[in-house]
């Protein structure tokens, strides 16, 4: 896998964070409750992608972002919530 580009595209009412490499995309998208709060629901990464950790580093991106905006995190995604829960450093910004 090629290296891989992490960006995010945020709006009033939520966003979204891709992950890409070559022409593979990977998405986690979110929404927003409030000002202090975002809800990630959905995580999809292509075949091509799967077993490299791409869905954990979106959802570290996501981590990293809460944290500088001072933001709590619920993971309604089964897929976030089950990362989310691996990992107790990461705990500060879950609710």
């Amino acid at each position: 896998m090629s290296e891989l580009t992490i960006k995010r595209e945020d709006g009033p009412t939520g966003g979204r964070y891709t992950a890409s490499s070559g022409g593979d995309v990977a998405e986690m998208t979110y929404s927003r409750a409030g000002q202090t709060r975002i809800i990630i629901d959905h995580t999809g990464v292509p075949d091509s992608m799967r077993g490299l950790g791409v869905g954990k580093r979106l959802v570290e991106a996501a981590v990293t972002d809460a944290r500088a905006e001072g933001v709590k995190i619920i993971p309604l995604c089964p897929f976030a919530k089950a990362t989310l829960a691996k990992q107790p450093d990461w705990q500060d910004v879950v609710q």
